[in-house]
């Protein structure tokens, strides 16, 4: 196996300690022959023994220490000149060919640590065995992300360019492909002549916690619609693939972007109460901790099928999922008439739990004729004979293996910046709400939709 070397700037944050180090150790963990060596850069002095110990209790999740310390070193640097990469290099043993850079830090930081690692020659452009990786935000709107890209693009191909979206990283997210592509039944039936609506739902029960800072320049529209939830709307209503390679997936998600529009006397946007007293967030804030708003897509395979986007924060529960809702047959009401309408969907459960639900109508047990519904229930992670990998722990492993499928494509990241453009620049106040209920009531009195039964 080759070796290879993860750098991995900001590695005192949050991320580090959250995600990425516990994925690295389940990697290591299922492959304890894997030759890989993580630098960990920060300005902190520490050795890489007080490295470990700072990091240690703000670990979330358990880490046997001494799988991943032989991996590990930390490298005190600065980021401002060239004698700081020109002290990395003396750092990276020459052994090490195969060479990722994991920018964990915000994004005014990319430009100067791209050119810090070229004028070092750390990395040749056009090399793909030298890579950069970095994370959403993709800039704060379409001008600031073509800006990054500009200058990530003087040092670096676009091929060794690898931008991650940690939703794309999820299973079940991949597995729509699957069930798709996969199962004739479904792939059939996708389109408008069967499908009457498709909703993509990420709740949240949690406020912004520490991160009103960054939140609050930032708010739940590009925060998740921009970026999650697109990217889940594109892999739905994207047409078969002429392969399924990374590149020609990509070129069908593109072509979503393309058509899709977000209806813009839809979007509503609230703000949960107490929002303005977060520490480090505008006492007069209008960023939106909440988004609801309805798009279409200008082609004939998704001609007049409403796309529904609902995400916010301290909502009534936690969940991730995409629900397909089918149409009623002709003959469902000539069968009972008093059968529930709109029972056919599909549910794809992205989290917390992460499967798949058919529901469909049959007739009750006994001698009634009556109607009702029936489920069919796929738990993906029941099936698990350990915990369903993370999704870093997919991402990592990808980013080793130069496999892009999961990594979001610039003219992708062009493409949903141009979707929400328009909205972004409305700055009304959003609405204040004390919890779902309240939002519901809120969007039936200005949209006349019953979120509750979309």
């Amino acid at each position: 196996m080759k070796k290879q070397a993860l750098v991995i700037f900001g590695a005192t944050g949050n991320l580090m300690f959250k995600k990425l180090i516990p994925a690295l150790y389940h990697l290591l963990l299922i492959d304890k022959s894997r030759d890989i060596k993580i630098y960990a850069i920060g300005r902190t002095a520490y050795n890489t023994e007080e490295y470990i110990e700072a990091a240690k209790p703000q670990m979330t999740s358990k880490v046997d220490w001494d799988i991943l310390i032989p991996h590990l070193e930390y490298v005190q640097m600065g980021l401002d000149t060239d004698e700081d990469y020109l002290y990395l290099k003396s750092r990276i043993k020459d052994e090490y060919k195969d060479v990722m850079y994991y920018l964990a830090v915000p994004p005014y930081l990319f430009p100067v640590i791209a050119k810090g690692v070229c004028n070092a020659k750390l990395v040749s452009k056009g090399d793909n065995s030298k890579r950069i990786v970095f994370e959403k935000p993709f800039g704060e709107d379409l001008m600031s992300a073509k800006q990054i890209n500009r200058n990530l693009w003087e040092y670096f191909d676009e091929s060794q360019i690898y931008r991650i979206d940690h939703y794309l990283g999820k299973d079940m997210i991949q597995n729509i492909l699957v069930v798709r592509f996969g199962n004739k039944i479904f792939e059939n039936t996708w389109n408008h002549n069967m499908i009457r609506s498709v909703v993509i739902i990420a709740k949240e029960t949690e406020g912004v916690m520490s991160r009103g800072n960054y939140y609050d320049t930032i708010g739940a529209l590009k925060d998740m619609i921009q970026s999650h939830l697109l990217q889940m709307a594109s892999i739905v209503a994207m047409s078969k693939p002429q392969s399924f390679s990374s590149e020609d997936i990509k070129d069908k998600k593109v072509n979503v972007f393309h058509s899709f529009k977000i209806d813009p006397q839809s979007i509503v946007k609230g703000q949960y109460l107490g929002y303005t007293d977060t520490e480090k967030v505008s006492k007069d804030s209008i960023t939106e901790t909440f988004v609801y708003c309805k798009a279409t897509i200008d082609n004939d395979k998704w001609k007049d099928v409403p796309f529904y986007f609902i995400t916010g924060k301290k909502l009534d529960e936690k969940r991730s999922e995409i629900i397909i809702n089918f149409k009623d047959d002709d003959s469902l009401l000539a069968l009972n008439k008093d059968a529930l309408p709109r029972q056919n969907k599909l549910i794809i459960k992205v989290s917390p739990e992460d499967g798949v639900e058919f529901r469909f109508n049959v007739k009750t047990p006994g001698l009634q004729n009556s109607i009702t519904t029936a489920a069919l229930d796929y738990c993906h992670s029941c099936l698990s004979l350990q915990n369903t990998p993370e999704a870093y722990e997919k991402l990592l492993l990808d980013l080793m293996d130069q496999n892009r499928t999961l990594f979001t494509r610039w003219d992708e990241i062009e493409s949903t910046w141009e979707i929400v453009n328009d909205a972004i620049k409305k700055h009304e106040a959003p609405y204040v709400y004390k919890d779902y209920a309240d939002l519901a009531h809120h969007i039936a009195q200005t949209q006349g939709v019953d979120i509750n039964d979309l």
